[in-house]
């Protein structure tokens, strides 16, 4: 009985596809950050050139 139980759970477990959606959010979350690290550094220097400029500010 256990095992009918296991094989029930796992067919559908197989049919589910609610989590494909969090999978393609995943997969998009990944290629925004590989398009995103070239600019880094530029981005890092220029925040921080800013953030000298307000504290010398005040």
């Amino acid at each position: 009985m256990q095992l009918q139980q296991i094989l029930l759970h796992l067919k559908n477990f197989i049919r589910r596809e609610d989590g494909a959606s969090g999978i393609e959010y995943a997969l998009i979350a990944a290629m925004v950050a590989v398009v995103l690290v070239p600019f880094v550094p530029t981005i890092s220097t220029k925040i921080t050139a800013l953030f000298t400029s307000i504290s010398g500010a005040l």
